[in-house]
């Protein structure tokens, strides 16, 4: 929170479509050499503490959301030659869902980001992830879906309308189709309800498909969850 306040998902196909020359790469680079850590001491927050964090976050920003003054210049300077970031937030590229803001205006090496349309996780994000946690020692991953998401709509027009995208629009939204399909016949709105069964899916798939993140999670220095933020109420809700 303010110092100065009061008060792309890969599925299992997917993922072996990246390539056995990626896979391989990966597990390689795994088997090779144990994680190292960066420069400086990580967080000491637990995943819960982080995860209660991000909460009490939220609920600022929900009830009073004012971006107040952060020293940002000292931020700046101490953080330059280390970074310790106790959460790592995978986000969508939406415009309007800032997770330093929607967290309660974090400042500078909280929060270890990435972003991409549709909140999906892809070699790249996968290796930042890993980053974060086995070296930086980030203790906790949000997936974070959103409410009305584009890239989930358009996952759903393909489902129910059998729609098709120019470039590689197709491609990228292609791992929230099974999610869609998954929660179609439910109640509610098809869209919010396919965002959160992604977002569920993505993060399971971050430790299934990581073997580092694996171990990390059975020792329980890192815990995946999924969330689904709210456009219109600013909420983020944590889903099971």
């Amino acid at each position: 929170m303010c110092e100065n306040c009061e008060g792309r998902t890969i599925g299992r196909r997917s993922f072996l479509q990246l390539g056995a020359g990626a896979l391989a790469a990966i597990g390689a680079a795994v088997a090779a050499r144990p994680a190292f850590a960066a420069d400086g001491a990580p967080t000491s927050l637990t995943p819960d503490e982080a995860l209660a964090q991000l909460k009490v976050g939220n609920a600022a920003f929900v009830k009073d959301p004012q971006l107040c003054s952060i020293n940002l210049a000292a931020q700046r300077e101490e953080t330059a030659g280390h970074q310790a970031p106790w959460a790592t937030i995978i986000s969508c590229a939406d415009s309007r869902v800032p997770p330093e803001l929607v967290f309660g205006g974090h400042g500078v090496g909280q929060l270890f980001v990435s972003r991409d349309a549709g909140n999906l996780v892809d070699v790249q994000t996968l290796g930042t992830v890993e980053y974060g946690s086995a070296v930086l020692g980030s203790p906790l991953i949000v997936v974070m879906g959103h409410t009305a998401c584009g890239a989930v709509k358009a996952a759903c027009d393909v489902v129910t309308k059998n729609a098709t995208y120019p470039g590689v629009i197709g491609r990228m939204i292609a791992p929230i189709v099974p999610a869609a399909l998954a929660v179609r016949d439910q109640p509610g709105d098809f869209v919010d309800n396919a965002a959160k069964e992604s977002a569920r899916r993505t993060a399971k798939l971050v430790t299934a498909v990581s073997p580092l993140m694996a171990d990390l999670a059975k020792t329980g220095k890192v815990r995946a969850v999924a969330a689904i933020y709210d456009l219109e109420t600013g909420i983020v809700t944590f889903l099971d």
